[in-house]
């Protein structure tokens, strides 16, 4: 059974995370999440505060968290995720922002997750966030839009498109077109 997205605010690590994410957050220009068209895939940043106890509400189902796990120790907001969706409804993409190859091993298993989500369930909305919501997680969301059969130059437009803050960073892009082509299973 799914926790109910009224679960007890008042819980220690639930201050913690309204806390630590007002200070530690997005910067204003990065704050929320874009839908991506029809896609059910929604980019963008930490959810902070209260807000993370709005997901439900705004048709999310499945949270793909991009935050190193040192950031979502300090915010808690893994566990505020798992809180309200349920632990199966929430993976993390273990990643820092480096600007550098991001190995495949971290963020592939969260692009495997959000694309059986979306396909197993007619009803599914997933959000891809990191800190900002522009580079690890536009970086997700491109690889799930390429494994369920998006080109590149349309899984690109369509993140830039719906998040213009997003910045698809082309050593990101280059790991992910390289995970592809490695892949066994086919793209659609």
């Amino acid at each position: 059974m799914r926790p109910s997205a009224t679960a007890p605010r008042r819980h220690a690590r639930s201050r913690v995370h309204r806390v630590s994410t007002s200070i530690y957050g997005p910067r204003r220009g990065c704050l929320g999440h874009s839908w991506i068209g029809d896609e059910r895939i929604a980019v963008g940043a930490v959810p902070v505060g209260e807000a993370v106890w709005q997901l439900p509400q705004e048709g999310v189902t499945h949270v793909v968290n991009c935050r190193a796990p040192l950031q979502a120790r300090i915010s808690q907001d893994l566990w505020a995720e798992r809180k309200v969706l349920g632990a199966d409804r929430v993976i993390q993409a273990p990643m820092w922002d480096s600007g550098r190859p991001q190995p495949s091993g971290l963020w592939a298993p969260a692009v495997e997750f959000a694309v059986e989500a979306l396909e197993h369930d007619p009803e599914a909305g997933v959000l891809i966030h990191c800190q900002q919501g522009r580079r690890r997680s536009a970086m997700v969301a491109y690889a799930v839009l390429r494994l369920r059969g998006h080109d590149p130059d349309e899984a690109a437009r369509l993140v830039l498109h719906h998040r213009p803050q997003a910045h698809l960073v082309p050593v990101y892009l280059d790991g992910v077109e390289a995970w592809l082509s490695q892949r066994s299973d086919p793209l659609p």
